[in-house]
């Protein structure tokens, strides 16, 4: 059926979309999910404020400095608009990339669009409430968008989908109704795509801030819907519009949505245990089993890493990826996460220091390394994120290990005293125990606070 047919038998996308945020209440959200929107928002801004001092987060912080706003700079006392805020924050908080991830179609990182929630409901002079209702719509959307539209084939970015799960949530802290909600979609989708260059061959500060960059435009669509600016319709099934020109046909079932008596998608997200692109989690937790069996890694003649169609595509099929020259290319390097791994037992921030990326021993280890593609872990993508690492030794005996889910997996979830301890290593040195206590309680009494704006006065903790 042609495109234009599409949209005259059935309602456009972007309407149902706006009209499950506009319909969505805090009372609909139970128990489980409040402390989960609390457990990821805890671990992603532990992600960000280890993150403060790396150059591209300094970089877009410095950008946002000379605007005035009702928004809060995450590690300063100054302020700015919503759209920049959301901007700065965002990169602060992917930059390790060790904040939250789910996968389907491929793989994202929902609580990238926290930072506009935070911005917007503090802009807003939203209630706590407010807040975690727009962060579970953000992930709803995100996620469930994923699940269906597959833009890996096209050569398009992973952030696209954080456009409209940004315009929504911004606008339900805005207060917009349900047509504006589906004018704010229309406009942070038609001129904002992101290419997925950002994330082939050698690898620039951009690839931590992309994302950022959509939530920025997704705010100011908002804003402009808010003022009434419309926006071109139906964005989706359009003859020019999102279906025809981005992803190829697919069918969003909104009816299935997080709601009453319906899973949020945010409960099968992964918190990540290491500071690496989620293709490595399994690879990492592998190789290390494989070291410790074989004990001395002289004895390995050649290792085979077996791993996804889309594992394959991001981490382990261009020449870059066996000679990582920055961080950005060495986190998303199989061979080299998995290399790092079996010498030091552990993958650390430490582990992108340029003298580890770097080491001639780990790049020579590395050119035994040979990844492929296996279908039968393709086939089992989604919740579970399989690598299997295979060490032939020198003798012509095989130790293998396989993996489907690292701990922090929705299978494997981590306690909050897990949480607690990752949120700490990220905040380090720089924070003293008295501070980091304070900011959890904050962090953990999200749903009971009366001010967004306490929490925010504690995120300039030492002011950069």
């Amino acid at each position: 059926m042609p495109t234009a047919d599409i949209a005259n038998t059935s309602p456009a996308l972007a309407d149902r979309l706006a009209t499950y945020a506009y319909g969505l209440r805090y009372e609909d959200l139970d128990a489980a999910t409040i402390e989960r929107v609390k457990t990821l928002v805890v671990d992603t801004i532990g992600c960000g404020l280890g993150a403060l001092d790396a150059e591209p987060v300094r970089i877009c912080r410095a950008v946002t400095l000379g605007v005035e706003g009702p928004a809060t700079i995450v590690g300063t006392t100054r302020k700015t608009t919503a759209e920049l805020a959301a901007f700065a924050n965002a990169a602060t908080f992917r930059y390790l990339d060790f904040n939250d991830t789910y996968t389907a179609k491929f793989a994202i990182h929902p609580s990238d669009n926290i930072a506009a929630c935070l911005a917007v409901a503090e802009a807003e002079r939203a209630t706590a409430r407010d807040l975690i209702l727009a962060i579970v719509i953000a992930y709803e959307i995100n996620c469930r968008l994923v699940d269906v539209f597959d833009i890996s084939t096209r050569g398009w970015d992973p952030p696209v989908f954080g456009l409209p799960a940004v315009a929504l949530a911004a606008g339900k802290l805005m207060k917009l109704d349900a047509g504006q909600l589906s004018h704010a979609v229309a406009l942070a989708l038609n001129d904002h795509i992101p290419m997925a260059q950002t994330r082939v061959g050698a690898l620039s500060l951009w690839k931590g801030v992309a994302v950022a960059e959509a939530g920025r435009n997704a705010i100011f669509a908002a804003r402009l819907a808010r003022a009434g600016m419309t926006g071109p319709a139906p964005i989706f099934e359009g003859r020019s519009g999102f279906i025809q020109q981005i992803t190829g046909p697919a069918e969003v079932d909104v009816e299935a949505f997080g709601g009453p008596g319906r899973e949020f998608r945010l409960h099968r997200c992964t918190i990540k245990p290491y500071p690496a692109v989620i293709y490595t989690q399994t690879a990492i937790v592998a190789g290390i089993e494989v070291a410790r069996e074989v004990c001395d890694l002289a004895r390995i003649a050649s290792i085979e890493i077996a791993t996804t169609k889309r594992g394959l595509q991001r981490t382990g099929s261009e020449p870059e990826k066996w000679d990582p020259q920055s961080r950005e290319t060495a986190d998303h390097s199989l061979p080299y996460i998995t290399a790092r791994a079996m010498f030091d037992g552990d993958i650390t921030e430490a582990s992108f220091e340029p003298t580890k990326f770097r080491d001639p021993a780990v790049l020579a280890f590395m050119q035994k390394i040979k990844v492929i593609e296996d279908p039968a872990l393709t086939k089992r993508i989604g919740l579970a994120v399989p690598t299997r690492v295979a060490a032939t030794l020198t003798n012509g005996e095989i130790v293998s290990r396989e993996v489907d889910f690292a701990p922090g997996f929705a299978q494997r979830p981590m306690t909050r005293e897990e949480v607690e301890r990752k949120f700490r290593g990220n905040l380090g040195a720089a924070w003293t125990d008295a501070q980091s206590l304070d900011l959890l309680d904050t962090l953990w009494s999200l749903d009971r606070l009366d001010d967004i704006s306490v929490l925010m006065t504690k995120l300039q903790g030492n002011a950069r």
